[in-house]
C-alpha cells in the first residue's frame, strides 16, 4: 500500500460533469478529475489508508477541478469566507446542538476549505443519509469530515495512472473489496449509506471520538487526520439538517 502519495497533483479534467441540477439529478455521475491524488486514500472493506491534507490544491489541481465543475477559471473558485455553503443555504431556527455535533470537542488543529455547488449538493447526500440510516447528527458529522478528508466532498470517479488501486467515490471505496461496484460507490447516496452501515457495527461509535470512529471503518494509515475536519463538518451538518 503506498504511503506517501502525492497529494493534489497537476492534471487536466477527465471527464466534465454537470452544474448542481444535473448532479443533483443524476448522483451516480462521478466527478472524474485526472490527477487529483486519492485524496484521503483507498476505503477497503471496512478499511481504507488516509494521508493528512492541512492545506488546499494548488493551481493546476484547483484548474482540473474547476474544468470539472464547469467553472470557467480557476480564478473563478468560491472566494467568499465561507465555507458551508451558507451563502446558498438558509440556516434553520431548529439546527442541532453544538454539543450533539461536537460532543468530545475538536482534536487537533482545524482544516477548512471553501465548497463549491458540487461539494455542497454532496454534503447534503450525505446528510440526508445519515438521516435515513439513523445515525443522527453526530454520524453526519463523522460522515462529512471522513469525505472532506477522503475526497474533499468530490465524487471521484477513477484517475487514471494517478488513481492508487480502485478506489472511487466520496469515501474512496474499492469494488474489489467489497464496497460495491464501481457505479454503486459513485453514487453518493449508496456510499453513504454503505459507510454509515459499516459505522454502525463499530460497538459504542457514538461515544467515541471522531477519528476514532472514523478510522475504526477506515482504517487509515494516518488515524487521525479525520479529527482536522470536524468543526467544518459540524458546521455543513449544523446548516443542513
Amino acid at each position: 500500500m503506498q504511503q506517501h502519495l502525492t497529494r493534489w497533483l497537476p492534471a487536466i479534467a477527465k471527464t466534465a460533469v454537470a452544474r448542481t441540477t444535473a448532479v443533483a439529478r443524476n448522483r451516480r455521475a462521478a466527478l472524474a478529475v485526472a490527477g487529483v491524488a486519492a485524496l484521503g486514500g483507498l476505503a477497503f472493506a471496512p478499511t481504507a489508508v488516509a494521508a493528512p491534507v492541512t492545506s488546499g490544491p494548488h493551481a493546476g489541481a484547483r484548474a482540473a477541478i474547476d474544468l470539472a465543475t464547469g467553472k470557467k477559471t480557476a480564478t473563478e473558485a468560491v472566494t467568499s469566507g465561507l465555507t458551508t455553503g451558507s451563502d446558498k443555504v438558509p440556516t434553520k431556527a431548529d439546527r442541532p446542538a453544538r454539543d450533539k455535533l461536537v460532543p468530545h470537542g475538536v482534536e487537533g488543529a482545524q482544516s477548512r476549505i471553501p465548497l463549491d455547488d458540487a461539494q455542497l449538493d454532496n454534503a447534503k447526500a450525505i446528510v440526508q443519509a445519515a438521516k435515513e440510516t439513523g445515525v443522527g447528527e453526530r454520524g453526519a458529522v463523522i460522515g462529512v469530515a471522513t469525505s472532506l478528508q477522503e475526497s474533499k466532498l468530490y465524487n471521484l470517479g477513477h484517475l487514471g495512472t494517478y488513481n492508487d488501486h480502485d478506489s472511487e467515490g466520496l469515501f474512496q471505496q474499492r469494488p474489489s473489496s467489497g464496497w460495491g461496484t464501481s457505479e454503486q460507490i459513485t453514487d453518493p447516496e449508496y456510499a453513504s449509506k454503505a459507510f454509515f452501515g459499516a459505522l454502525k457495527n463499530v460497538g459504542g461509535w457514538q461515544n467515541l471520538p471522531l477519528t476514532s470512529a472514523a478510522q475504526t471503518v477506515q482504517v487509515s494509515a494516518y488515524p487521525y487526520a479525520y479529527a482536522q475536519w470536524e468543526e467544518q463538518a459540524a458546521d455543513i451538518v449544523q446548516q443542513l439538517w
